[in-house]
């Protein structure tokens, strides 16, 4: 119950100050001039005026507000560390207890947890700003995060999430220490075959810097040897770059002499594979309606450096041909298959025969040596590979994976993919492709040159399932046989064509070892929280991956075959970080959420961050490990919220009205009747 008073004029409050105003001045008025009765009739003006402002006694019901208390719990990846969640847990129970025993007190609660899919860190003021954003001013007691202090949001919202006393609770222990690897700077993009820089840093937090660290680097998941790294110091750290796309480096530095986690002992990079420029030597044996397909296609690349030679005559072949017909250059053999021979990363031989004084035997041992140490070699066959001046009958013949039987066929026909067709990356899915069921939609051929296989993997067939196109491994290299030259006719839409571009292009690309048309392939990919694992194989079945959460938690998962060659399996994405696959052989390795997140930067308890804030708004920082938690008191506004041993929460004394009654306080027969006394008092004080 309260009182208070409150007026309701009777006439306009403009003339109720004429009238005070003119009152006054006829008080001065009759002071000056020494009048009797002058307080007399001064009373009598109040009296009226006092009436004229219709005073009211106002009784108000009030029911009081309780105040609100915010409390945050870090439940972030850093707080796993130890048993820090459960401490805060144990914490935020007792906090629950000791505030709950206070009638005057509303609890609201929000959690801060770690996002899979951002590099946010702990966003503890977003978390705090979210949940006093309805609250008034007027009622927000405080608040009391209770926290590892590791908080990464602090700088941009403090302001606007401070309404009230912040107090943070740090859970943890004094003066912990850790190692940690930090990466400076790393290179994006790098040339296949060449190194890449990526700068580290190992330092030991809460120890002197000084010594030596051993740091283990992966590439894709194959261990690449130890480095030996000064602490303390930015290293660089040089990796090769083996292939196009993506490389994915993991860099682990060995457990310091104290530990916290391994989490931030280990650094992921992705360093994007490229190539320089594509150097691709195509020698076409005579003039043919394929050259210019081959040479449209190569020149359309702004990527591939193309030399191309066409042998139109022997050097040493003497004949009446005018000077001015003859070709511009000789055909540099030495330079082209000795000299130079390793700087290219494609030789295609189109349609291309031996000829006396072409080339010597010694050029193709040099040319299948290049093949063994890792070079790309693609034959388009012609009818000249069955006769008596095949490239089969040189020393190339042993890189070759068909041998010519003799024998053309000139019969239409449509190429056919072959059980391995289907499956082999290089021809899955090319349109128009036949299927198991269904043949093909592309158009028909008119020549294939007879073979057998001997080795690798024959993907496309001709009429009675005649070898067409044929591709190998040899040593480092690759080596590609297609047995018709006939594939210009999809080039120029006969019979509807085909996919002659695209067939050639993965054939190019399979042949210079670009990782997505691998035979074999292990890999792994996370989208929407679930990671797919797939596995490219020409085997009709595929072993089970096992699978490596970050935390180290391990699955056996069964690969589903979901297309010929393709198998796949999947699972929940539930931790940030890196994630490895394994089917014994072969290793897949990609990241949740951010490579290198800030939640574990640094994963040491510290109150650094948090007190600057706390301070300013009035509050404090408590270690959980000096006491438990601190006693909670109520404290008015204006005084100190905080102290050794306790923490104090606003008592605002915030009300809400229920019921109003009102009452004159003058009626107007009490006014009527002292306003008379007043009157009368004035005309006797007068009469003197």
């Amino acid at each position: 119950m309260s009182y208070s008073l409150d007026f309701a004029p009777l006439v306009p409050t403009i003339w109720l100050w004429l009238f005070g105003v003119l009152a006054g001045g006829l008080f001065v008025y009759a002071l000056l001039r020494r009048a009797g009765g002058a307080w007399a009739r001064a009373l009598a003006f109040a009296i009226a005026l006092l009436a004229l402002a219709g005073p009211l006694i106002v009784r108000e019901t009030r029911e009081p507000l309780p105040d609100i208390a915010a409390l945050v719990v870090d439940h972030s990846a850093s707080m796993d560390i130890r048993h820090r969640k459960q401490d805060a847990d144990v914490a935020v129970a007792r906090l629950r207890q000791a505030l709950g025993a206070d009638r005057s007190l509303e609890i609201r609660e929000a959690e801060v947890t770690s996002r899979p899919d951002e590099d946010s860190g702990t966003e503890l003021f977003s978390a705090l700003a979210r949940l006093t954003a309805d609250i008034p001013r007027d009622r927000l007691a405080g608040s009391i995060a209770v926290t590892d202090g590791e908080v990464h949001d602090q700088p941009a919202i403090a302001k606007d999430a401070l309404k009230a006393p912040l107090h943070a609770l740090i859970v943890g222990s004094r003066g912990e220490r850790d190692r940690k690897l930090t990466i400076v700077s790393a290179t994006r993009y790098a040339i296949v075959d060449q190194t890449a820089d990526i700068v580290i840093r190992i330092d030991d937090y809460g120890a002197a810097d000084g010594g030596y660290a051993d740091v283990a680097v992966r590439v894709d998941g194959v261990d690449q040897g130890p480095r030996l790294v000064p602490v303390g110091r930015d290293t660089p750290v040089k990796i090769h770059v083996a292939h196009e796309g993506e490389n994915v480096v993991e860099l682990e530095a060995r457990p310091g002499p104290a530990e916290l986690s391994l989490e931030n002992n280990r650094g992921v990079v992705t360093i994007t594979g490229v190539r320089d420029r594509l150097h691709v030597l195509l020698i076409s044996g005579e003039p043919n309606a394929g050259e210019r397909v081959w040479r449209s296609l190569l020149k359309a690349d702004p990527s591939v450096d193309l030399i191309h030679f066409t042998i139109l005559r022997p050097p040493d072949k003497q004949d009446a041909t005018p000077i001015n017909e003859l070709s511009l250059i000789a055909f540099p053999t030495r330079e082209l298959f000795v000299d130079k021979l390793d700087q290219f990363d494609l030789v295609i031989f189109d349609r291309f025969s031996v000829q006396p004084g072409i080339l010597p035997l010694a050029y193709f041992e040099n040319i299948a040596r290049y093949v063994e140490n890792g070079g790309a070699l693609f034959v388009s066959a012609g009818p000249e590979f069955a006769g008596e001046t095949s490239i089969f009958r040189t020393p190339l013949a042993a890189v070759l994976p068909a041998q010519p039987t003799g024998d053309v066929t000139g019969e239409p026909f449509k190429p056919m993919l072959t059980a391995d067709g289907l499956a082999h990356p290089v021809t899955r899915g090319l349109p128009g492709a036949n299927t198991a069921t269904s043949p093909p939609a592309w158009g028909r051929w008119f020549r294939i040159i007879g073979a057998q296989k001997v080795a690798g993997d024959t993907l496309m067939s001709g009429p009675q399932g005649k070898p067409l196109l044929v591709l190998d491994h040899v040593g480092k290299g690759r080596v590609a046989e297609l047995l018709s030259d006939q594939g210009w006719l999809w080039a120029r839409g006969y019979d509807g064509g085909g996919p002659q571009a695209e067939l050639l292009r993965r054939l190019a690309h399979w042949a210079m070892k670009e990782p997505e048309l691998e035979e074999e392939r292990l890999s792994a990919t996370i989208s929407a929280g679930e990671i797919v694992v797939e596995r490219q194989t020409m085997a009709t079945a595929a072993k089970p991956v096992t699978l490596t959460w970050p935390s180290g938690r391990q699955a056996t998962l069964p690969l589903t075959k979901i297309a010929p060659g393709d198998f796949r399996a999947s699972a929940k994405a539930s931790e940030l970080g890196l994630y490895r696959a394994s089917d014994g052989t072969l290793n897949a390795v990609t990241a949740n959420g951010p490579l290198n997140p800030k939640e574990v930067s640094d994963l040491r308890a510290t109150d650094t961050i948090l007190r600057p804030a706390a301070t300013a708004s009035g509050g404090g920082v408590h270690w959980l490990a000096d006491g438990g938690v601190p006693q909670i008191r109520r404290v008015a506004p204006g005084r100190p919220a905080g102290g050794e041993g306790w923490i104090g929460l606003r008592a605002n004394g915030v009300y809400r009205v229920t019921s109003v009654e009102q009452q004159p306080l003058l009626p107007p027969w009490a006014a009527l009747l002292l306003l008379t006394a007043a009157l009368v008092l004035a005309w006797r004080m007068e009469g003197r």
